[in-house]
């Protein structure tokens, strides 16, 4: 059997995807064959894989990490918010259907252990180590019992486990010994250590802190993670955009041309796929910001409409805002605006919806002569295609299917005048493509923009996630977390009570 470890968190967003991925790339790095695994994973930025499976883009990037293919095994369960309360469940890169978060947790996430712990399985025949991520919190008590992602998955498969936590949030002493505190005996035993990530600051005024944990719990700490701006992985949810960030926050060439591109992307609710546009704002004088008001479109040269899991809702919350008639006056102006997946179809005529929010027939807003009808089929594939005279790639994920009835042909959708629509998620990271339509959109607007000749978004995405694995090198004892994957959890960990409540 192959080692394998558990990132989990002290909390959401303590940095377990980030961590992970670095994780995976030192041990790339050192000629270990590694897979990353996140059992249950709950997000609206999805990916495809080249068979045609649906999973999390984080994993997706993990894959990245480890220098293999992306595959339905290293994502088996993608839950896929539809509103407050439900979500759709995709098992093994297939929709099977949606599901109230009651429903799940009342007993459908339990039977679902054994298929996670067969892929975990199947991966760990293959690998040398599989880097397991966490969600949330594995101290999460209201949850264990169904638990298949953290302790559950931890305990089912024997994994040690490392607990990160984000010192940059304050109360991270508490928040490691509470999260071993509150887990049963036969969990606590897993539990290995601690990593403390976005430290600002003299490591050795921390050390006493470390000291002090490892004597109340028995537990070490694996490294201290430096705070450093713009990393990142594609996120699960929010609008942190890695790229984006990066390109704000770090040093970075000046615009080629004399004008800056100024892109204003719509905040659509169940916003999906926003990391579309990480590749724009990865370009030298590409400012791209998200919106939801009608006055801040005044100044773009390109308004986005992205991707978002409830068109018909959306639809309906660009209208009320008064978003809806900005976005109509702009493509009247012949002033650039890009639909994206379910950007697209409200772009269109008419929507007829009886899978996704069962609304029926909808008016859309009519700038494109498209004609769109939800499918209970979703539709999953990796096209290749040109436009603008330039070669293509993308992935698809959507239940809507359009027709299209004129204007001039881009990608799987149209064209009218400055009003651009496709289904083609992805689209913007083929830099020959994303060139050229950044110089339509510049002479559209008027702007003296002019795109760089060398930016290369694949080499970034490499550059971000060596960054992430030169912080696991220098920054972890890699000598202990390689005999942590490769052995397990130490034995003897003592029990820090209360332990889980009955």
């Amino acid at each position: 059997m192959s080692g394998g470890l558990l990132v989990a968190g002290t909390t959401s967003d303590a940095g377990k995807s980030v961590v992970t991925a670095g994780i995976c790339r030192w041990l790339v790095r050192q000629g270990v064959k590694v897979a990353p695994f996140k059992a249950q994973n709950m997000s609206l930025n999805s990916f495809v894989t080249r068979d045609g499976a649906e999973i999390g883009r984080a994993q997706a990037m993990q894959a990245q990490a480890c220098r293999v293919e992306p595959t339905a095994l290293m994502n088996p369960v993608l839950l896929k918010p539809g509103g407050e309360r439900s979500s759709q469940v995709v098992l093994l890169g297939r929709p099977v259907g949606e599901m109230s978060a009651r429903g799940y947790h009342g007993g459908r996430q339990e039977r679902l252990l054994g298929t996670v712990l067969d892929s975990l399985a199947e991966l760990r025949a293959t690998h040398d180590a599989v880097i397991c991520e966490g969600a949330g919190s594995p101290a999460e008590i209201n949850l264990r019992r169904t638990d298949i992602v953290n302790m559950g998955i931890a305990r089912g498969a024997g994994l040690p486990v490392l607990v990160v936590g984000d010192i940059d949030r304050g109360g991270v002493f508490a928040s490691f010994f509470g999260t071993v505190a509150l887990l049963a005996p036969e969990d606590q035993a897993l539990v290995a250590g601690y990593l403390v990530n976005k430290f600002r600051g003299d490591v050795s005024l921390l050390e006493p802190g470390l000291d002090m944990l490892h004597g109340l719990t028995g537990r070490r700490t694996y490294g201290v993670l430096p705070f450093r701006h713009g990393l990142g992985i594609d996120e699960e949810d929010g609008l942190r955009v890695s790229l984006r960030g990066t390109v704000r926050e770090s040093a970075v060439a000046p615009p080629v041309g004399e004008d800056v591109l100024r892109v204003a992307v719509c905040a659509v609710p169940l916003m999906s796929n926003f990391t579309d546009v990480d590749a724009l704002a990865a370009e030298p004088g590409v400012v791209v910001r998200f919106v939801d008001r009608p006055e801040e479109l005044a100044d773009a040269d390109l308004v986005i409409v992205p991707g978002t899991r409830g068109t018909v809702r959306a639809l309906q919350w660009l209208r009320e805002r008064g978003l809806a008639d900005a976005i109509a006056r702009r493509a009247a102006e012949r002033r650039p605006v890009l639909g994206i997946c379910g950007g697209f179809q409200l772009l269109g005529e008419h929507i007829e919806d009886d899978v996704e929010s069962r609304a029926g027939h909808v008016d859309g807003l009519g700038l494109l002569p498209v004609r769109v009808r939800f499918a209970r089929e979703k539709t999953l594939t990796r096209p290749v295609g040109t436009a603008l005279g330039e070669r293509v790639e993308g992935y698809e994920i959507h239940h809507g299917v359009a027709r299209v009835a004129g204007g001039d042909p881009f990608l799987d959708g149209c064209r009218v005048g400055q009003t651009w629509g496709t289904h083609w998620h992805g689209s913007l990271e083929s830099d020959g493509f994303r060139r050229a339509f950044l110089r339509e959109v510049a002479a559209a607007a008027g702007r003296r923009f002019v795109p760089a000749r060398d930016t290369s978004f694949a080499a970034l995405r490499e550059e971000q996630l060596d960054r992430l694995g030169d912080l696991i090198e220098h920054h972890a004892d890699t000598d202990a977390l390689w005999r942590l994957i490769e052995s397990g959890a130490p034995r003897g960990l003592p029990f820090i009570p209360p332990g889980a409540p009955a």
